[in-house]
């Protein structure tokens, strides 16, 4: 099951690996580098979890470019 849903995720990597936003996270995808390199390993449910976290990730550094 594993094998089939590592296959089946995209990253959310957009090519732009600069990790200097809050946390070290990178500023194009919201990922930390530890968070990139398990990417591929990630189960469902962490997927999931993941996921919801770097949409709040990339809203936070919205508004902080804002101000």
């Amino acid at each position: 099951r594993r094998v089939l849903f590592r296959s089946k995720i995209k990253s959310p990597c957009i090519d732009i690996c600069e990790f200097t936003g809050p946390d070290k996270w990178c500023i194009g995808c919201g990922r930390t580098r530890q968070e990139c390199k398990k990417w591929k390993n990630l189960t469902p449910y962490e997927y999931n979890i993941l996921t919801r976290e770097l949409q709040k990730r990339m809203n936070k550094m919205k508004e902080l470019k804002k101000s």
